[in-house]
């Protein structure tokens, strides 16, 4: 199982490595800033959160933080695929509700792997590389054992 949890972990971060995004398109999507925007995510989980955009509409986002929700010390993984619907009344700024599908590995005493659906909401900062979101997450959880769960959070991330 542990082996298992470590090729995982690897093809994450060899996935991570490997985004290209679009960058003639997904340059008006992320404000002032470029494609990708790094920051933090408070809830759960807490940790770092990435956002990679790869179209107008469209993005990869990761988070690489602490499940708080009863496990001691578990590294919490997430990579998401992300669409994005913009609100075309918004005075100032960019506001888009979001919908995706993604994966997230625990790893614990018990590991958990599960399929994420985010939903959520983001605010791109008019003239400023900032984005603000909020985000609810149902959670498909397949290993040790099949259960719903869930993860929320909100956050900042600055775009390079």
């Amino acid at each position: 199982m542990k082996l298992t949890l470590q090729l995982a972990a690897i093809a994450f971060i060899i996935t991570l490595i490997g985004l290209k995004p679009d960058t003639s398109r997904a340059q008006t999507s992320s404000g002032a800033g470029g494609n990708f925007g790094i920051g933090v995510m408070v809830g759960e989980p807490t940790g770092v959160s990435v956002k990679s955009w790869t179209s107008d509409r469209s993005a990869f986002g990761v988070g690489a933080a602490w499940s708080l929700s009863g496990r001691n010390e578990s590294l919490h993984l997430h990579l998401d695929y992300l669409h994005h619907s913009w609100f075309s009344n918004v005075d100032s700024g960019r506001l888009a509700f979001y919908y995706g599908i993604g994966g997230r590995i625990i790893f614990a005493d018990d590991p958990e792997v599960g399929i994420r659906v985010p939903l959520g909401l983001n605010y791109i900062i008019g003239g400023v590389p900032l984005d603000l979101f909020v985000e609810a997450v149902p959670i498909l959880d397949l290993t040790p054992d099949t259960n719903l769960s869930g993860n929320g959070a909100f956050g900042i991330r600055y775009y390079f």
